[in-house]
This record gives structure tokens, sequence and C-alpha cells, in this order.
């Protein structure tokens, strides 16, 4: 799947952040792990209250969950930020993942799975934000440059409240490099479900 450039949404979230004055509205901030969250939250935490959700039933093997679940909670611990992150961590529900994705197994990385799986969080992102009464959610899904924003943000778009954000941009993701080595995090090899492991691997 072509990775398409997202032109608008990085000024959109500028002009909104410009019209917050001294408002800090509340935000549940989908998180895939923490190299990815470390820029996003040191970004987004000066002007929202925020609660990090940690929800990924992509991950594989139960291990590599629980290294990325450590080192998400392993940042919360050491950085400090201009105000407090709460932290939530979903359920892990590896069974959702895969029947999401039945059938389309032997896709590449990028493809239809991976649309697929952008949804799963996503949906589960926008009911606990509705349930929680949160002003806006939003994904750090797009700090990454291996992953689609336009895609990200269409299927955010979706549900009420989204917040849609082009987070590689302004050199976002080498701000991610830099903060996870800072903090020590750990960093996965792969994008983290057993399909995209064995891609790596071959």
């Amino acid at each position: 799947m072509k990775h398409m450039k997202d032109t608008t949404s990085q000024k959109n979230m500028d002009a909104l952040i410009q019209s917050l004055g001294e408002r800090r509205p509340r935000l549940l901030l989908h998180s895939c792990c923490g190299p990815c969250s470390s820029y996003v939250l040191e970004y987004l935490s000066d002007y929202f209250d925020i609660t990090l959700f940690f929800y990924n039933p992509n991950i594989q093997p139960a291990e590599e969950y629980e290294k990325r679940l450590s080192a998400q909670k392993q940042l919360l611990e050491r950085a400090k930020y201009k105000n407090p992150v709460a932290f939530l961590a979903g359920e892990y529900e590896p069974q959702r993942f895969f029947e999401a994705v039945k059938g389309l197994e032997n896709c590449r990385e990028g493809g239809a799975r991976c649309e697929k799986c952008f949804e799963l969080r996503l949906s589960k992102a926008a009911e606990i934000a509705k349930k929680g009464g949160f002003d806006y959610f939003a994904t750090t899904l797009t700090v990454s440059p291996h992953k689609n924003a336009v895609l990200i943000n269409e299927i955010g778009g979706r549900y009420q409240n989204y917040l849609p954000s082009d987070f590689k941009k302004r050199e976002g993701y080498k701000r991610s490099i830099i903060l996870s080595k800072e903090y020590e995090l750990y960093r996965q090899g792969y994008c983290g479900c057993i399909f995209s492991k064995g891609e790596k691997d071959i």
C-alpha cells in the first residue's frame, strides 16, 4: 500500500492548539509503544490533559507484548511533563486481532491486514474515549515513517472527536529515537504481529 503524504493534519492540529487559549482539553492518546509515544507526549502534554491508552492486541508473542508494555511504563516513570500523564492499559486480546485479520494472514505489511489492525485499535480507543467523556482521542501510530498517516486519519475520522495527526512531521520520528535512547527504552525490531515478524525474519 502506498504511503500517501498527509499535508493537512499537522496544520489542523496547530490551528486547534492555537485556539485553546488557557483551556486544556482531556485527550485519550492511544499508544502503540513507548518509543513512539515519547515524542508525542513531549509535544502534546503542554496543551492537553492526557490519558495514555496502551491497547495493542496485535503484538505477538506474549513475551514481546510484556516487553513493550514495560517500556511504556518505564517512559512514564522517567519522563517529566509539564502536565501529569495518566496511564490506562487495555486488555491483551490477541484473539480479537486474529479474528479481525482472518484471511489476510499472507498480506504484505502495509496492506489490508494492517488496515484491519488500525481499525481494531482505533475503534477501541474511540469506545474508551466516549465512555470516559474525553474531549478528543488520537493515536501515536502516525509518528512512524512506516505507517500510512492518511489511512490512519481516515479510519480515526469515522469516530467522533478524533484528532488527526501526522506526528512524523517536524522530525517527530527522529526525536522519538533520541528520547528512546535518553530514557533507555526497549525498541522493537518489527511492527508487532506474528506476520510482520515472519517477514522480518525472512
